[in-house]
């Protein structure tokens, strides 16, 4: 498969620039890998396509308010500070983006919240990158949840409001580290969930922190040349249990997002079985691709030429996916992260 493989024209219209209210009310294109039939259904709908004894599998990752915006010293230039990463909890180091990037060199001091918080730039990593040791008291995540704002994608094309601190997070979001949602999750809502457990569904969790990378351009034609960004996951011993039952028993284990179906394919074993873990993975999944864990995936409508786009096309098959855009875009569904859902059965 070449990057050329995953191109399509998307009307800017059809990019979504806020969520559906309430969350599940929004379209649901399903698509049956036996028959390669498609539908148009409503998110709410899901639960009628799980049975007794299957189980969905979450993300749990929580995205925090990675924008800061901030000022240089002497120059009271505005500086915007990109979280990307807590690299030492002790010595407050992080790695991050600075925008503009010209005016930021090692050893600049940038204060935010009228000066009370500051970082100081002490090594270049890319063109844009840099690794900055903050001064602060007290939580950082606090401090973060206070005066940063939500890193919504590029493609939004608007400021993030007090609206998306809720809307741009999942209802099973519980531990902090991602800077970019798992955006299949957020057609959940409690009232679904609460359907799918009195229905015998297990829901258990894992979690993969989603950096930036998720909206890298792939930059080769040859796809095998593609390096995927690190990110840390954990798979607990409970969910496991509850994996590995369900595949013993022919049960069918339904992801929810690529950030989840990467974390689980990185931790399966040869038999194809769930183990228990933790740490990074870089694991890149396009056509072709054996999937061990994943039976069926609920994911959005991905970017053209992106990893995610290629990773359901691994799933689905490349040309029964294009054609399904296709269609999604003579109907009139929604893009990218706030947009329409799919269920590939």
């Amino acid at each position: 498969m070449k990057l050329s493989d995953f191109r399509y024209p998307l009307p800017r219209n059809l990019i979504a620039k806020h969520p559906a209210k309430p969350r599940e009310s929004c379209r649901m294109m399903v698509l049956n890998r036996r028959d390669e039939s498609i539908e148009d259904r409503k998110f709410s709908e899901i639960v009628k396509f799980f049975k007794r004894g299957d189980c969905l599998v979450v993300n749990e990752t929580k995205v925090f308010p990675a924008r800061l915006l901030g000022r240089k010293e002497k120059t009271n230039a505005k500086i915007e500070v990109f979280l990307l990463r807590e690299l030492n909890k002790e010595e407050k180091i992080w790695d991050v983006i600075v925008d503009p990037a010209r005016k930021v060199r090692i050893g600049n001091k940038i204060f935010f919240d009228k000066g009370k918080i500051w970082c100081e730039v002490i090594d270049n990593t890319t063109s844009r990158g840099r690794t900055v040791r903050f001064n602060y008291e007290g939580d950082i995540f606090k401090i973060i949840d206070r005066i940063g704002k939500m890193p919504l994608p590029y493609y939004i094309k608007r400021e993030p409001t007090e609206r998306d601190k809720k809307a741009y997070q999942t209802v099973f979001a519980k531990v902090v580290g991602a800077v970019a949602a798992p955006t299949a999750g957020l057609h959940f809502s409690n009232r679904v969930l609460t359907a799918l457990k009195k229905k015998g569904v297990k829901v258990v969790p894992v979690v993969l922190h989603i950096g930036l990378g998720s909206f890298r351009p792939v930059e080769v034609e040859d796809l095998t040349k593609h390096k995927m960004d690190s990110e840390y996951y954990e798979i607990p011993e409970s969910t496991v249990k509850v994996v590995n039952q369900v595949i013993d028993r022919k049960g069918k284990v339904v992801v929810c997002g690529t950030s989840t179906c990467r974390a689980l394919e990185s931790s399966s074993t040869i038999d194809g079985h769930l183990k228990a873990n933790r740490g990074w993975t870089d694991k890149f999944i396009f056509p072709p691709y054996e999937f061990k864990i994943t039976d069926a995936l609920v994911t959005n409508f991905h970017m053209p030429e992106s990893t995610l786009l290629m990773l359901v096309s691994a799933f689905a098959g490349r040309d029964y996916i294009m054609m399904a855009y296709k269609k999604a875009i003579k109907r009139g569904y929604r893009f990218y992260s706030y947009g329409d859902a799919m269920l590939l059965t």
